[in-house]
């Protein structure tokens, strides 16, 4: 087999060898974090340095980090319990027409329970302005969603200066953000965005799946969306997983000991961009991405999910969009009233700190061979 030419590390990443030694040295120390003997309480003492890690990351005080078993689950609770904590104000919630799966199912869920929801369009390179998001406010908005980092685009929304705005135009609106695709891919800690609520997830940074984190600003009362024995201070029960904690951490360590990973991520992308533009006449790039790892492109009159499979049978992934789709249009490109042969033939290529341009010329040889091997369609 040839050897994996990886370019979808925005659907998931490796396992680092810090986060997978991590995780095995806890899972030999067995005991539960809440007995009350040796064993348990050396449990509790990773889960601890845990989220004094990730804390640290975020930029927030441990006691605002709440693990979690992955980003959706994070969305789940922040929308749902959001939404009841601000019932008293109103029922209409204001997200964008962007958000990954997990918010917008869960908003198309809250609609069928009674709530209003706005969903903000993007512009034609993806973008969304603070003043869409204020200019949506109603007297009895509760709620406002808008994710960091677009999973598909790359495209960096102005979660920070939206913040300000609807705070400044009614304090009392809660604010959420999917930082997921953000979690240490943007040069400054998501809790600087002034969010009152943040969604991470380990498995987009190098820990294990099963695992992250939502943030909760001090003085939000946000309810349990699972209720039990009373674990992380009572709003989210259920054992800790303190094997995948700790791997969690370890990959979070790992990323702040790397300071150029943001730039060895974007050279490579930026890299790669040029190489498909000059092998590729009728390429065109959707987006090239605020951030390091995601970009866009497109092979119009060609279909996406032909020119994937036909790659990974030569062992290189890429994508056609969020893995959530699972080989479904993207909801995100159809915002952005992309034509349909953009459409048809959109890529997404996501990078990380190992990739390396010998990979990315395997990657641009093996899509201009595709492109010159099939058909394109009338679209």
């Amino acid at each position: 087999m040839d050897e994996l030419i990886y370019f979808d590390y925005a659907a998931t990443t490796p396992v680092r060898p810090e986060a997978a030694a991590a995780m095995m040295d806890a899972l030999g120390q067995f005991g539960n974090p809440s007995s009350r003997y040796g064993y348990g309480r050396e449990a509790a003492r990773r889960v601890k340095e845990g989220r004094e890690t990730v804390a640290r990351a975020l930029g927030c005080s441990p006691g605002e980090v709440y693990f979690t078993s992955c980003g959706t689950e994070g969305d789940n609770w922040a929308l749902r319990r959001g939404a009841e904590l601000g019932r008293r104000k109103g029922k209409h919630i204001v997200t964008t027409a962007v958000e990954h799966a997990a918010v917008l199912e869960t908003c198309r869920d809250l609609e069928r329970r009674g709530y209003e929801v706005t969903y903000l369009k993007p512009d034609r390179a993806g973008r969304i302005t603070a003043g869409q998001v204020t200019a949506a406010l109603r007297p009895d908005t509760a709620l406002v969603s808008m994710m960091l980092v677009n999973n598909e685009t790359g495209v960096l929304l102005p979660v920070a200066e939206a913040v300000r705005a609807v705070k400044a135009a009614d304090k009392a609106v809660l604010f959420h953000t999917d930082a997921v695709q953000g979690f240490l891919k943007v040069p400054f800690p998501v809790c600087s965005t002034g969010a009152d609520l943040i969604t991470v997830s380990g498995h987009k940074i190098g820990a294990p799946k099963g695992i992250g984190a939502l943030y909760v600003k001090k003085g939000v009362r946000l309810a349990p969306l699972l209720t039990g024995g009373g674990q992380e201070e009572g709003i989210r029960s259920g054992t800790e997983a303190t094997g995948q904690i700790a791997a969690f951490a370890a990959a979070v360590a790992a990323a702040l000991d790397d300071p150029k990973r943001l730039e060895k991520a974007a050279a490579v992308k930026e890299y790669a961009l040029a190489r498909l533009k000059a092998a590729l006449p009728k390429l065109e790039v959707i987006s090239a991405g605020d951030v390091g790892h995601i970009c866009a492109v497109t092979l119009p009159g060609y279909k996406s999910e032909v020119v994937v499979r036909v790659l990974g049978d030569r062992n290189i992934c890429i994508s056609s969009g969020s893995a959530c789709h699972k080989g479904r249009p993207s909801h995100v490109f159809a915002a952005m009233g992309l034509p349909k042969p953009w459409l048809d033939g959109a890529l997404r290529l996501s990078f990380s700190p190992e990739s390396t341009r010998a990979q990315a010329d395997v990657l641009v040889s093996a899509l201009k061979e595709a492109a010159n091997s099939l058909f394109t369609t009338l679209s």
